[in-house]
């Protein structure tokens, strides 16, 4: 029977550790500010869920909660403000933004070392050259997910099926990191079910509805799907048919509860980290 790697339980671990290393600090706790612009439910849910998890683990949390027309100077005027705060060692902004401003200007205003989404060029650069930085909170969690479970990467052949800058790039250089074999793959990929069934690690963060089958995985390949989304009778699910690949597969996480609670655990784990105010190794 598959392995069921739960992301809720190794999230657990992850903030029990934390709550300890905060208690053993000398000075003040980790700082995360969160900035949202607009009403967007689905953010506010996650911006919820983010202040409640800093709160328990001993972290000062603040959230920022803008108008939709606020313009792209007075976000960015924000963010240097909030650089320039020493009792912020985190910041945030809640994705997605209005259209009138924009992703990557706001990213790249954010400082390298208060950046725990991972998304500034600087942490990008660090990230593919093998340097120690602020790194994408999914694709981190789901690493250390499977050091957890002690799921052997290095020489496996690994396939990312998705090329976002918060998952599919990110993961691409991480298992490469690991020693894996990596090919990132789309939706418009020739092919993609037999790309798909030659991978030893699938990782399904495309965003189309339980679009991995059964046959389209390898007999005892490790899945991991970052999809989440909501089908027509409100029952959430992933970008795999979990039911199906269950029978073949030999680990896979579950959605909801696979992926999704790492995120957070892993946003909080930048923090801490940029509380510490860890540099690249010298050398690197």
């Amino acid at each position: 029977m598959a392995l069921i790697l739960s992301g809720r339980k190794f999230a657990r671990v992850v903030k029990a550790s934390l709550r300890e290393r905060v208690a053993a600090l000398q000075g003040p706790p980790p700082g995360l500010t969160v900035v949202m612009v607009g009403d967007d439910p689905a953010s506010q849910v996650y911006v919820g869920a983010k202040e409640k998890a800093c709160k328990r683990v001993g972290f000062n949390s603040t959230v920022l909660k803008l108008p939709v027309e606020t313009t792209e100077a007075e976000i960015l005027d924000l963010i240097d403000q909030l650089n320039a705060d020493d009792s912020v060692h985190g910041v945030l902004v809640q994705l997605p933004l209005p259209d009138h401003i924009s992703d990557n200007r706001v990213a790249s205003a954010v400082l390298p070392e208060k950046d725990v989404d991972g998304f500034h060029p600087v942490n990008v650069g660090r990230l593919w050259r093998g340097e120690d930085g602020l790194f994408p909170c999914t694709p981190s969690g789901i690493v250390s997910l499977f050091h957890h479970h002690d799921i052997s990467l290095t020489g496996k052949n690994a396939l990312i099926v998705g090329r976002s800058n918060i998952v599919g790039k990110p993961m691409a250089a991480l298992l490469l990191r690991e020693n894996c074999t990596v090919t990132v793959a789309h939706s418009r990929t020739v092919d993609l079910k037999e790309q798909c069934r030659e991978a030893d690690i699938l990782i399904a963060a495309v965003g189309i509805p339980e679009m991995i089958k059964k046959d389209w995985v390898k007999p005892g390949a490790v899945v991991v799907d970052v999809g989440m989304n909501r089908k027509s009778d409100g029952k959430l699910v992933g970008d795999v048919a979990y039911d199906e690949v269950l029978d073949v597969c030999s680990a896979i996480t579950p959605v909801p509860g696979g992926v999704g609670p790492l995120t957070i655990a892993f946003l909080l784990e930048n923090t801490f980290k940029a509380r510490l105010n860890l540099k690249p190794p010298a050398g690197n």
